[in-house]
């Protein structure tokens, strides 16, 4: 029997869960980096810690999408979340009985749920009001940051508990990882029913057919809002089905969508700006742990990051929804840009310099994210829409996998003010996609 979807109920489990969600992947990811060092014996290694999780990432962004298409949203993220919770059990399996390799193939599980995190952000937009899309997509981003900055500063008390248990250092903040990737888990998979995958509520509105009366009008807006138990959008009574759609893949969609200048803009800005980011973040606890920093201190400075990647989210949707996406992207690329700058210059051992360049990063990131997921969801057709976002979504998963493991070597080469250079030279394509907008734009006005 088909479920009636409640748009402003779908919005507040996909905000709650997100907090949860953001405690399982920050408990884990604060000390990824540090345990594989401790594992593994090599600074170069630790990098691989945040390169598999990204891959991970990566590689379920697609199937995610194609599953959400299929089966409906919900079915998505509770596989999403599932696969992070069977992660974080490996890494403490592994870590436990000394196997090394297993811990990678757990982060790399782990990693989805960090992918479901970012499909959230576009279910968030099928389910509000026209014009307040990116507001919605910025508040389930938002909703990450009380689990996000509560999660690295978890990370001591995991430890203890990890070790109060038997485990190894390091181990056990994957302990509360997998619990909170397990409840949000059920919450999506009981709770959660989203209408028909990447249809905005102002393209629906404009689908509806004409109204006879007030009961076909709600027997209409019913059939073509409700989605089945499976997911999939229900059949309107008494209308011939009409031939289905041929499905665009993800990256044939990507290859149509790199035509579109706003559409590549859209995706530069994701790319980069995410790249950027776990560039400099995932060698930030490896480069102050070297410099005898405490476990406390690191995680205080990783929540401060957090915070900036998410606090500021619904402002900045705010400004996306009354400005426009273009005016957010180019904020979001000056802010990273002095983000970097900072980390060059900051001592390891300033109290002030090093968090505010990692509070710096995370808010550009948060710019760039926003913007550039705004922009993309308009820039496209709704055929297009869900396959563009598992494409996207596992582009820059894949190019920020490849940063965390070069950084590694970057920073065994050159140190953390190497590390922000390359992290800087990532933005050049952004800022060409930019110019070249701009200047076309010109062009139609002139």
């Amino acid at each position: 029997m088909a479920r009636r979807v409640h748009p402003g109920l779908a919005l507040g489990i996909l905000i709650g869960n997100q907090l949860l969600a953001g405690i399982g992947v920050a408990s884990g990811i604060a000390v990824a980096a540090l345990l594989a060092e401790d594992l593994t014996g090599q600074t170069v290694l630790a990098g691989l810690s945040q390169t598999a999780s990204v891959l991970g990432a990566g590689l379920v962004a697609i199937p995610l999408a194609r599953l959400a298409v299929a089966r409906g949203r919900h079915v998505a993220l509770a596989v999403g979340y599932a696969l992070a919770f069977a992660g974080a059990v490996l890494v403490v399996v592994a870590a436990t009985t000394g196997f090394v390799p297993l811990v990678f193939v757990g982060l790399a599980a782990f990693g989805a749920g960090a992918a479901s995190g970012l499909q959230a952000r576009f279910a968030a937009t099928e389910v509000a009001h026209p014009g307040f899309e990116a507001r919605a997509m910025s508040l389930v981003l938002w909703a990450t940051t009380i689990g996000s900055v509560a999660g690295p500063n978890l990370s001591q008390f995991g430890d203890d508990l990890g070790r109060s248990l038997g485990l190894p250092p390091l181990v056990g903040p994957f302990l509360l990882s997998g619990v909170a990737f397990a409840i949000s888990t059920l919450v999506v998979a009981a709770l959660l029913r989203m209408p028909r995958p990447g249809v905005l509520e102002a393209e629906a509105e404009a689908d509806a057919p004409g109204v006879a009366s007030a009961d076909a009008a709600s027997t209409d807006a019913t059939a073509g809002a409700v989605a089945s138990a499976d997911g999939s959008p229900a059949q309107e009574a008494g209308e011939p089905a009409e031939p289905a759609a041929p499905r665009v893949g993800a990256w044939r969609a990507l290859a149509i969508a790199s035509h579109d200048p706003r559409a590549l803009l859209a995706l530069a800005s994701i790319i980069c700006s995410h790249t950027v980011m776990v560039a400099v973040m995932v060698m930030t606890p490896v480069h102050l742990h070297a410099h005898g920093l405490s476990l406390s201190v690191i995680g205080l400075v990783i929540s401060i990051h957090i915070l900036g990647m998410y606090g500021a989210s619904p402002i900045v949707g705010w400004i996306v929804d009354r400005l426009g996406a273009l005016p957010v992207i180019g904020a979001g690329v000056a802010i990273l840009l002095s983000a970097t700058v900072i980390g060059m210059l900051a001592p390891a051992e300033d109290p002030v310099l090093v968090p505010l360049a990692l509070g710096l990063l995370g808010l550009g990131w948060s710019a760039g994210l926003i913007g550039g997921s705004a922009l993309l969801t308009t820039s496209v057709d709704a055929s297009l829409r869900v396959p563009l976002q598992g494409a996207s979504d596992a582009s820059m998963n894949f190019a920020a996998a490849i940063a965390a493991a070069a950084s590694g070597v970057v920073l065994e080469l050159g140190g953390f003010q190497a590390v922000n250079v390359v992290a800087a030279l990532v933005l050049l394509p952004l800022v060409l996609a930019g110019v070249r907008v701009l200047v076309g734009a010109r062009r139609v006005t002139a």
